[in-house]
């Protein structure tokens, strides 16, 4: 045996682990750009109204979380169509028709999920002071969501898409039509918050009709890449798109409820965090408007990390290959924690420099917010290797199709234990914000510890033969 031969025998182990590595970067990383751009959508309309006064913030602040309260249980259903296409894919006998009617089932969904929700936030304002928000403060939510509310269905659609291009391993279009989505998002804003170009000024609302439009023109690009792309177009995704799929389609609701449900209880843990931040002070609101955005963004990379890895232990669950569901849970969450031990370094260290990209930090009349906002970004930087490990680990369980209990562990982490001791601390103890994010930042902590639990039990059981589900056999 030569040198050679030895030294590709030592490597031999190693070899599938850097083969997944790179797959999963190539797959993850446009799905990461993606995440980006999306994000820097809603960062576009926070720096944009934040040029309007920090009382407009505020009310933006308010008005975005309601939104998103509700967008987030839409993206978590619609997000069933990943793993339900991995899968099929991954069992190597899987057809157009399997792939066409799963798209087509998930575009259903998003309009059934979205008609009640258009009804819940036309009714923002009362809302809001209902849950004790100041009236004037709801009062301008409520016209930023007469703009706003209509971007969510033309956005759950091209996630959909997007959804569609990821699982057949070619998310490069969803980051051309997501950076053509930031750039008109970002004209759009300016010109209609304003006034430019002959516009009227109109304000906040400006703001909330510019994300309309640009989620529609990202949907319609979606759209054309789908029908017109060599290999997409086989597909034929709008092809009768009005034929029912019953059995498909209450196949995906029972995997996407518990997803969205899941998400939804964290997500809302977050908006819940804005309106007791409301009940502290309007510098608090502020502070946590900026905050969470920086959070957010840095958050992108292990969402994107933790797509990636339901398609590709979807496709390995589907192949009934139990060693490459390993490699490919791992993988991605390796690579993912790590990114944010770093990220939680840079906000650490430079709290202030970040702050001061969405507020002028030297404007004596914004010197309480940047104050606050500066220690709420010293508890973020603690808990982004939680929130990383928590957004893979519910990802690597999505892949297998396991979403109910991850259900339950994001409800107990969430709920009970993050904001149950956020308003303990923050009220009871009068740590006002600075509880509230200690407490966000150990109901991550509980989550991603449960969530690893569970993927260790499900390999030292056996990961099972995957059933053959309802849907599959209609």
């Amino acid at each position: 045996m030569t040198a050679r031969d030895i030294a590709a025998h030592d490597d031999a182990p190693i070899r599938p682990w850097a083969e997944e590595a790179r797959a999963t970067i190539a797959l993850a990383l446009p799905l990461i750009l993606t995440n980006l751009a999306q994000t820097l959508i809603n960062v576009t309309d926070v720096i944009m109204i934040g040029w309007l006064g920090s009382r407009m913030l505020a009310a933006g602040a308010l008005g975005t979380n309601l939104y998103f309260a509700l967008l987030i249980f839409g993206i978590g259903l619609v997000s069933a169509v990943s793993p339900m296409i991995a899968r099929e894919i991954g069992r190597k006998k899987h057809s157009v028709r399997d792939v066409r009617r799963t798209v087509r089932q998930g575009l259903w969904a998003a309009v059934a999920l979205v008609i009640p929700f258009w009804i819940i936030l036309w009714n923002t304002e009362p809302i809001l002071i209902a849950i004790g928000q100041e009236p004037e403060l709801a009062s301008i939510a409520a016209h930023y969501m007469r703009g706003l509310q209509w971007a969510m269905l033309p956005f759950l659609w091209y996630l959909v898409l997007r959804a569609f291009v990821a699982a057949l391993e070619q998310p490069i279009w969803s980051v051309v039509v997501g950076v053509i989505g930031v750039a008109l998002n970002a004209l759009a804003v300016w010109v209609l918050v304003f006034g430019k170009f002959g516009f009227p000024a109109l304000g906040i609302v400006g703001a909330g009709i510019g994300s309309s439009l640009s989620s529609t023109v990202m949907f319609l690009g979606m759209a054309i890449v789908c029908m017109r792309h060599r290999r997409f177009r086989r597909y034929h995704l709008f092809g009768r798109f009005w034929r029912p799929d019953w059995a498909r389609f209450v196949g995906l609701w029972k995997l996407g409820l518990p997803i969205g449900i899941a998400v939804g209880f964290e997500v809302t843990v977050f908006n819940a965090a804005v309106f007791l931040m409301g009940l502290i002070s309007e510098a608090s609101v502020a502070a946590h408007a900026i905050a969470i955005q920086i959070a957010a963004l840095c958050f992108m990379v292990p969402l994107g990390f933790s797509q990636a890895v339901t398609v590709r232990v979807g496709i390995a669950y589907g192949a009934r290959d139990h060693e490459g569901i390993r490699r490919a849970g791992w993988t991605p969450f390796v690579l993912g924690v790590g990114f944010m031990c770093c990220t939680a370094l840079t906000i650490f260290f430079i709290p202030e420099q970040l702050i001061g990209i969405f507020i002028d930090r030297f404007d004596p009349a914004n010197a309480e917010v940047v104050a606050i906002g500066v220690s709420f970004l010293g508890i973020a930087a603690l808990f982004q290797v939680f929130d990383g490990a928590q957004a893979i680990g519910s990802g690597m369980l999505r892949g297998l199709h396991d979403t109910k209990v991850p259900m339950i562990f994001a409800a107990i982490g969430f709920w009970g234990v993050g904001l149950g001791s956020g308003v303990l601390l923050g009220f009871g103890f009068k740590l006002g914000g600075i509880g509230i994010w200690i407490g966000l930042a150990s109901g991550l902590a509980t989550v991603s510890t449960l969530m690893l639990v569970r993927w260790l039990r499900r390999g030292r059981l056996g990961l099972e033969t995957p059933p053959r589900l309802a849907y599959e056999a209609s």
